[in-house]
């Protein structure tokens, strides 16, 4: 399936996977990402003191590495498909500049509801964060 077309319950089976999308984070998104979910920690904007707790540079969001799998996986399923639970676990801290690896597999089809795995590895193939979700496909009749 290509990215930003709709994908229609009964397209996809079980197996079917979720193309590689590689997001890079920089300084300046991290940045504006704490402004807007009013996250204060310095570790994420200030280079100073997350080398003070032994980090390399500020660190990505937790929650901005939630936000890279749903954005994968929603735009490849397209539009018209509604997200109805998602979970992710944050395994391995990222840096700007690192290139995040988001893909998936749909592990299983119950009529218009599917249910996914996805990972999001770093450059080296080291897993930062896996996750869980279900969607929704809109049925070809709904569309009309």
């Amino acid at each position: 399936m290509a990215a930003g077309q709709t994908i229609f319950a009964g397209d996809v089976a079980a197996g079917t996977r979720i193309p590689e999308v590689v997001y890079r984070p920089t300084h300046v998104q991290l940045f504006r990402f704490s402004a807007v979910t009013w996250n204060a920690h310095r570790i994420h904007y200030d280079q100073a003191y997350a080398a003070q707790e032994g980090y390399p540079d500020v660190l990505v969001q937790s929650h901005l590495h939630g936000c890279f799998l749903v954005r994968t996986l929603l735009d490849w399923a397209g539009p018209l498909a509604r997200l109805t639970a998602f979970r992710w676990q944050n395994r391995r801290y990222a840096v700007p500049g690192d290139e995040l690896r988001c893909s998936g597999v749909v592990t299983a089809v119950d009529g218009p509801v599917i249910h996914c795995e996805l990972s999001e590895v770093n450059q080296r193939g080291e897993l930062c964060a896996p996750a869980w979700a279900t969607l929704r496909l809109p049925s070809r009749e709904e569309r009309r």
